[in-house]
Order: structure tokens, then sequence, then C-alpha cells
């Protein structure tokens, strides 16, 4: 009867013991997750949040076009004329360039512009007007620029699409962001290859450049009638 009573209670203290060591193994597998749910959180946190992608300053500039690139992978513009469509492709390895240009579409900057400058046998230039809104945006966003990203495949040719800048005081070619130029000339103007950077080109569109090049201009080789810009981003 007493060896009985004792394999008994031999046999509850087993049993208490497997229940502590399952209690503590739990336990020990819900500390161990813990962290990897904390983790999982951090990690799909933007770099700039999408709701700060209107206040890019020369400051921030580089970040910001980085991350709106990252988020924004159109490539494909269509700028509409009085005088017909244009649509250009924008370079994938001048990332900068082609952010900044699909930024400038989305938030309406170029609807306030126009082809300012018709050189004939030389270039069309856009993304300037005498708007007072024009203005506005280009304070709004400080007039920063843009580093150069100059390729050595990426020519000055015919339908060339190319960022304008500052000649004096700008050693390394920074880019202004808001004016560009389209290669109008059939030979190419490969005389400033280096000096601009190409971040696209017209791939439809050309009878449209070509009656660009064709209006009338005054001295400052300004059209005499403004050919106003529609710009929107096609894919």
């Amino acid at each position: 009867m007493i060896k009985s009573r004792l394999i008994y209670i031999f046999f509850l203290f087993i049993l208490f013991a497997m229940k502590s060591s399952c209690k503590k193994e739990i336990k020990q597998e819900i500390i161990e997750k813990k962290p990897l749910i904390i983790e999982e959180k951090t990690a799909v946190e933007p770099l700039i949040q999408p709701k700060s992608f209107d206040s890019i300053n020369h400051n921030n500039a580089i970040d910001f076009l980085i991350a709106y690139g990252k988020l924004h992978k159109e490539h494909k513009v269509r700028i509409k004329t009085r005088l017909g469509n244009l649509i250009v492709q924008l370079y994938n390895d001048t990332p900068l360039h082609r952010a900044n240009f699909i930024f400038l579409t989305e938030v309406g900057y170029f609807n306030t512009t126009c082809f300012h400058r018709v050189a004939p046998n030389f270039i069309v230039q856009g993304g300037n007007s005498e708007s007072y809104e024009t203005l506005e945006i280009r304070n709004k966003y400080q007039n920063y620029t843009i580093p150069a990203e100059f390729r050595k495949h990426r020519k000055h040719k015919y339908g060339a699409l190319a960022a304008a800048r500052d000649w004096e005081k700008n050693i390394s070619k920074k880019s202004t962001p808001f004016e560009f130029y389209i290669i109008q000339a059939k030979q190419g103007a490969h005389h400033i290859n280096g000096e601009h950077t190409v971040f696209g080109e017209l791939i439809d569109g050309f009878d449209v450049l070509e009656k660009i090049s064709k209006v009338a201009t005054g001295r400052d080789e300004w059209p005499l009638e403004d050919v106003y810009m529609e710009v929107e981003v096609v894919e």
C-alpha cells in the first residue's frame, strides 16, 4: 500500500514538471517573436512620406528626387500645343532628371509655361513664361538645381531632350529643373555634348517640332504668338 502511494506521488511530480517545462517553452517563443513584429513595421516606412512630396527645395532636392523616382516609374510624357502634340521618352539612366520632369508635370508647373525660345536649325526651348503662376512655383521650390547626369552614349542628336542650365558660376554644370529644350537641328548639336544633361528624346511628333521651329519670333527668339503647353504623363 505504501509502495503504491509512493509511485502515485512520483507520477504526479513528473507530470507537474512536464507542464512547467511546456509553459517555459511557450513563453520563450512569444518573447522571440515580438521583436520580429516590430522590425516588419519599421521596414516599410518610406524615405519621404507622400504628403511631403510637394516640398522640394535646394537643400533636399537630391534625396527628394531619389525617393520620388522610386515611387514613380513613369517614363513617357505628352506635350500638347496649339500646333500638335509631342511625345518624349525619359531615360532611366538619368534618374534625377527623369523624376524631376515627372514631378513638375504632376504638380502642373509646365501647364503655366510655353516654348519661349525658338532658334531654327538648333533648338526649341520650353518651361518658362511671363505668367505670375510660373514665377510663383519657381519661388515656392526655391529654384533648386539638379546635379549633372552625363552619359557618354547620350548625345545631342536630332530630337534629344536636354536640361537648360546657368553658365555663370556653375562649374559643376548643374541643371535648372524648370527649363528644357529639344534639338531641332537635323544634324544634331554635338558641340554642346557634355555641357548639358540629355535625359530623354522625342519619339513622336517630329512634324510638330518642325512647325514650332518655324513660328515667327522677336529678336530675343521668343515667339510673337506664344506656344503654350499642356503636359501630362502617358506611362
